[in-house]
This record gives structure tokens, C-alpha cells and sequence, in this order.
């Protein structure tokens, strides 16, 4: 396994991913779309979720492809970005069918960063703008770091932000993840600069500091925010051809690159979540084995995006935490 050419979730060919951001107000948000529908499913782990359309990605149910996926900051006010993206679709003829009309699908998540020192005195919700600016946007090299929802997240010690990691198999087929952090629990070990995720780290993409020389396995952590001021949402997605059964089991193992990169994480105060989505480009060679590596990649890639999140985030005058550039490195 090794990152794709430009690791990042668009290493899967067909995928790109496009951000909005509002420097006045902090926040902003990011899509995921392709050309054509794609399968996705959707699993939660946190306790205080904010989604839109989530239900339609159980595997029972009529619609099994969607048109894009959105990660918002906003609360539940960021919500309204999916409009603005199933507005810019559906003016470009796109959506579900149902006679003459196109109803474009476009499930998203939130997390809040309606404390971050934003101005949130608005008096017309800015998110559905910001959608269809992010739909407009759409690229295969989107920024990291400090950048569409990720633009004003916070963790539990350190700036959060948005990363992206991809992984070819040997096998052939790619998975890449993008996620917003905005975590009540934190990216790195203690007060020090190693991340959680190192031994999962690729061609120094984070910085190549190793494992932390000591952790404490005793520490009980306190949440370092208030309730309801977390949450990290993710997306992993691969151009295995999975049915939305199958994208379910792939958003459930990539979980576990959450837990990996985030101390604590899935708690009752976050609305943690992983979507999954196949372009469905390459069938598969074998049934077990190939879901079975490709959940193991989906999990490296989300710890590693997160890490990447961090570690790029970027320090902006009135920051209510520093950035981990600001804070361990020098001039």
C-alpha cells in the first residue's frame, strides 16, 4: 500500500472535491461530487450528530446513489450548504429522476463552530451560499489544512482543520478519505508535537516526527469544550465497485482510523461520522479479501487525513487555539 499520486481523496479517478469559505464569519464547506451518481452509506459513532438525507443511505432503501456529499461547519444552520449544492446540480440537469424533474441527492453532515470567534451575527443563513460557491469550485487538488469546512474547526488542544490521504493497493484499487477535525479529543499526545497517527504515517506527510517517546495510558481526559462544540466528519471512498451494503462495512472500518487519531474519540459530545462512497470503476477480484484490505486502508487513510488536518491548519490573527505550525515549528 502507498498514497496515490497526489494523496488525496480525488486519487480516485472521477472525484473532486470543491470549498467555500467565509474568513468574517469562520467557517465554510466542502463537496464531494463526480461526474456521475455515485453508491454511498453512511455510519455514526458520535453521540450528538447533525446530518441531512443520512436515512436515505440505508441499504434498504429505494435511492442507492447520490449525486455529491457535503461536510459543514455551521451547526445546524451549515445544513442549508446542501441546498446551495442540490441547487447547482439540479442547473446543470442533474439528480434523481421522478418524471420531468431532476431531484439531485445530496446527503451532508455539520460541526460546530458557532463559538470560534466568528461573526454569526448574520440575518440570512451564509451556508447555502457557500454550497453552491463549493460546488462551483470543484477541483482534483483542493486545499488542506485551513480550508472549506475545516476553515474555523477546533480540537481539543489545537486548531483543527481539513485533511485528505489516499492509499493505491496492491491489488490496484484506491481509497482516499477527507475529514473536517473538529474533535473534543485531541490529535496529538499530550502537550507535545507527535500525533496519534503516526504509525500509520506516509512519505513524511505529517511531518515525520515518529510515535511519541512516552504517553501516559493512565491519563483520564477531560473534555476541553463544551457540549455540543465537537464533532469530525469524514468521508472514504474507494473505485472498488461496492454495492451500498458494502459501503456501509467499508464506513464502519474506517472508524477505527478515527479512534486512532483522535484521543478520545466517538464520545457522547461528538457528532462523529464516516460517509462511504464507490465510483465503482474496478469490480472486485475477490469477494472477502478485497473488502477486507480495502477496510484496513480506509482506516489508515482517515487516521492519516486527520493528522494531515492538523498539521496543516493554518495560524490567522484572533486563532482562540494555535495552529500546530505555530506552535512547534520556528522560523
Amino acid at each position: 500500500m502507498r498514497p496515490g499520486p497526489l494523496n488525496l481523496i480525488t486519487d480516485i479517478r472521477g472525484l473532486r472535491v470543491g470549498h467555500a469559505h467565509d474568513a468574517r464569519l469562520r467557517s465554510g464547506c466542502t463537496v464531494l461530487t463526480a461526474d456521475r451518481p455515485f453508491t454511498a452509506a453512511v455510519h455514526v459513532m458520535g453521540g450528538a450528530p447533525g446530518t441531512r438525507e443520512t436515512d436515505l443511505l440505508s441499504p434498504e432503501r429505494l435511492v442507492q446513489q447520490v449525486d455529491a456529499l457535503v461536510l459543514s461547519g455551521g451547526s445546524a444552520f451549515g445544513l442549508d450548504a446542501c441546498s446551495g449544492v442540490a441547487d447547482g446540480l439540479r442547473a446543470l440537469g442533474r439528480g434523481f429522476a421522478v418524471g420531468d424533474q431532476r431531484v439531485p441527492i445530496v446527503p451532508g453532515a455539520i460541526l460546530f463552530d458557532l463559538l470560534n470567534g466568528g461573526d454569526k451575527t448574520w440575518t440570512r443563513n451564509p451556508y447555502h451560499a457557500l454550497g453552491r460557491a463549493a460546488l462551483g469550485a470543484v477541483t482534483e487538488t483542493p486545499a488542506l489544512g485551513t480550508a472549506g469546512a475545516g476553515f474555523g474547526a477546533l480540537t481539543g488542544r489545537l486548531k483543527g482543520g481539513l485533511g485528505s490521504a489516499s492509499a493505491v493497493l496492491s491489488g490496484g484499487h484506491t481509497v482516499g478519505a477527507l475529514v473536517a477535525v473538529n474533535a473534543l479529543g485531541s490529535a496529538t499526545v499530550g502537550n507535545g508535537p507527535h500525533f496519534w497517527a503516526a504509525p500509520w504515517e506516509m512519505a513524511a506527510e505529517f511531518g515525520s516526527l515518529g510515535p511519541a517517546p512516552t504517553y501516559s495510558p493512565g491519563d483520564e481526559p477531560l473534555p476541553q469544550k463544551r457540549m455540543g462544540e465537537a464533532t469530525t466528519i469524514a468521508i472514504v471512498a474507494t473505485d472498488a465497485a461496492l454495492t451500498q451494503a458494502e459501503c456501509l462495512r467499508l464506513a464502519t472500518a474506517a472508524q477505527d482510523g478515527m479512534a486512532r487519531a483522535l484521543v478520545p474519540s466517538h464520545t457522547l459530545l461528538d457528532g462523529d461520522l464516516v460517509f462511504a462512497a464507490s465510483t465503482g470503476a474496478r469490480p472486485l477480484a475477490d469477494p472477502i479479501a478485497d473488502p477486507f484490505a480495502l477496510g484496513h486502508a480506509a482506516a489508515a487513510c482517515l487516521a492519516r487525513a486527520i493528522a494531515r488536518a492538523v498539521y496543516l491548519a493554518t495560524p490567522m490573527p484572533d486563532d482562540r487555539q494555535p495552529a500546530w505550525q505555530a506552535r512547534f515549528t520556528t522560523a
